[in-house]
């Protein structure tokens, strides 16, 4: 996939403040320090589309980026460590669980995982609520530049193991690096796919 424009269009802090749209729309969230604002500015080719922050905990509203003027790439708050009270903090769950319930135009969940980490339980759990909510979701691993391939080999099984005590077969993985670029054309070429898929059945 070719990005031929990346605009930001709206922040909103409900989903019914959210674009009326039928584009399809692929949601990314993670923990707050996984490195999702760099990992978006590297698939798009900007540098600042997404604020980048040494802070953790950057993104609070639901964002909405119009790409190609075909599909949305929507920038969701993070969960798990964040330096914020838990009234907050439970805010923000209320909007990320409100945006996947109702968003019917939402195609796929990019969930980003630290490929430094081994499966840590708050990204688990979260894929499990995704799973009993019925909601598609993709894994990408992000700096991959930070470890070893025997590291990441060590990680990658980890997750593989712990995931297929849950599930029967595992969704798709991405392994990526916003540094160097590694993943951004399998997951481009991915969401191109999905992207069509369902363009195809808005036709029927």
């Amino acid at each position: 996939m070719i990005i031929h424009s990346a605009d930001f269009e709206k922040s909103s802090s409900k989903i019914k403040e959210c674009p009326e749209t039928t584009l399809p729309e692929f949601a990314f969230i993670g923990r707050s320090n996984v490195g999702k604002s760099s990992l978006i500015n590297m698939l798009m080719q900007r540098k600042d589309l997404a604020k980048t922050s040494g802070a953790p905990g950057k993104t609070r509203l639901i964002n909405h980026f119009k790409i190609n003027e075909s599909w949305y790439l929507v920038d969701l708050p993070g969960y798990g460590y964040a330096k914020v009270s838990k009234t907050d903090r439970a805010s923000f769950m209320k909007m990320i669980y409100d945006y996947f319930e109702n968003r019917d135009n939402m195609v796929n969940a990019f969930v980003l995982i630290d490929s430094r980490h081994a499966p840590l339980k708050s990204d688990l759990e979260f894929m499990v609520w995704l799973g009993e909510h019925g909601i598609p979701f993709s894994i990408i691993m992000t700096k991959l530049d930070k470890l070893s391939s025997s590291e990441l080999m060590k990680n990658k099984e980890a997750y593989h193991k712990k995931m297929l005590l849950e599930w029967e077969t595992l969704p798709p993985f991405f392994y990526t690096s916003s540094s160097s670029r590694v993943g951004r054309e399998e997951t481009l070429g991915y969401i191109e796919h999905c992207v069509k898929v369902y363009q195809e059945s808005q036709m029927i």
